[in-house]
């Protein structure tokens, strides 16, 4: 693995994300609604998770549920979202828009990203529903976003490793791919030294059910990260 990997958890309460630091998680994905995916989290949630979480946090910064296709409202509303993370003290933002043709939209995704700045840009997972991954790649290059959240354009990061490696070694230095989704303790360091990835990303709703004990997610999230410490 060439060192240690950064693990980035996806959370979308308080509870969580103070569990998932204790855990070792090295940042937060701070989300509403992971049921759809994750929308936008409310202020009150964004200040909550701040007061009480030291590692970097990034918000996403989605208006709604489905597909990635928005109308003009929904980015003005987007736009509005980023403003809110900045003042919230938020450490970066995850958002994606597309086409109705299903190709990345790198116009109005580097309006995001210029809006966003100096916070970091992460384009999630609406990339795997590019027909054309490595295309969709060179377009959030374009973007100027700083990270790729995939999995490979499979449902799972485990069912597409050879696809995640080759993006690794086609962004080199211009883009931190995150393998994402389905990654738990008992297959992370294996993914990570098959794609190359340094960072990788994970929810862990495969292997800790929402309703689970205080202490079962923190102890998730501390398998995951000293798996591949």
């Amino acid at each position: 693995m060439g060192g240690r990997v950064l693990v980035e958890i996806s959370v979308e309460d308080l509870e969580r994300a103070v569990q998932a630091e204790r855990g070792g998680a090295s940042r937060i994905e701070l989300c509403g609604s992971l049921d759809v995916g994750g929308v936008t989290p409310d202020a009150e949630l964004m200040r909550a998770v701040r007061v009480r979480v030291r590692v970097p946090i990034f918000a996403m910064v989605r208006p709604r549920g489905g597909d990635f296709v928005y109308s003009a409202a929904e980015f003005e509303e987007m736009k509005g979202a980023i403003r809110i993370a900045r003042e919230e003290g938020m450490d970066g933002v995850v958002l994606g828009l597309l086409r109705r043709d299903g190709t990345v939209d790198v116009e109005r995704t580097e309006q995001l990203v210029r809006a966003a700045a100096p916070l970091p840009v992460t384009f999630h997972r609406a990339f795997d529903e590019s027909a054309d991954l490595f295309a969709a790649l060179e377009d959030v290059i374009a973007t100027g976003a700083a990270r790729l959240l995939t999995s490979g354009g499979a449902s799972t990061a485990p069912e597409a490793v050879a696809r995640i490696a080759e993006l690794v070694r086609r962004a080199g230095a211009k883009l931190i791919i995150l393998p994402g989704s389905g990654i738990t303790a008992g297959n992370v360091a294996e993914i990570a030294t098959a794609t190359g990835a340094k960072e990788v990303h994970a929810g862990l709703s495969s292997v800790v059910v929402k309703d689970a004990g205080p202490d079962a997610f923190e102890a998730e999230v501390r398998k995951l990260v000293e798996a591949v410490g």
